[in-house]
């Protein structure tokens, strides 16, 4: 019983309106679709990527980038599925958090100073109002 309870805190979406969920359908593909793009490009620029990591001050830079990377493809394609939003976009929060007092503060940008923090705010909204009425884990949530 304890486990259901807890499968359906993890699954079962906020705000039921039809306008908040359909925005958050939008941004949540969108999100998770340009995470995978920038998790994959971890991958094709590996070694650029290792530099820029060890650039930054991060610890273990090879390791960074392969964590970095599968985390981005693997966390957006839960987002753009709408599979397990709330720790899919925990771990995406987590990681925008460390490249905003890594690449932002070294380097800057418009990327890591505009684009991350926007990506952010969206992470933690998602991780307040999960996949909301058009995800998979409505779906689950409902059968769980």
């Amino acid at each position: 019983m304890a486990r259901d309870g807890m499968a359906r805190a993890i699954l079962a979406p906020r705000g039921g309106d039809t306008g908040w969920a359909t925005s958050l359908l939008v941004l949540r593909v969108a999100a998770g679709l340009l995470f995978i793009t920038t998790g994959v490009g971890k991958f094709i620029t590996f070694q650029a990527e290792v530099d820029h990591f060890a650039d930054f001050g991060i610890p273990a830079p090879t390791a960074a980038v392969v964590l970095a990377g599968i985390v981005e493809i693997a966390g957006g394609a839960l987002l753009a599925l709408g599979l397990l939003v709330r720790p899919a976009a925990l771990a995406l929060a987590v990681t925008m958090a460390l490249a905003i007092g890594t690449a932002g503060r070294v380097q800057g940008g418009a990327f890591h100073l505009g684009v991350a923090p926007a990506l952010l705010v969206l992470m933690l909204v998602l991780v307040w109002s999960g996949g909301t009425r058009w995800s998979l884990d409505a779906r689950l949530a409902g059968s769980a």
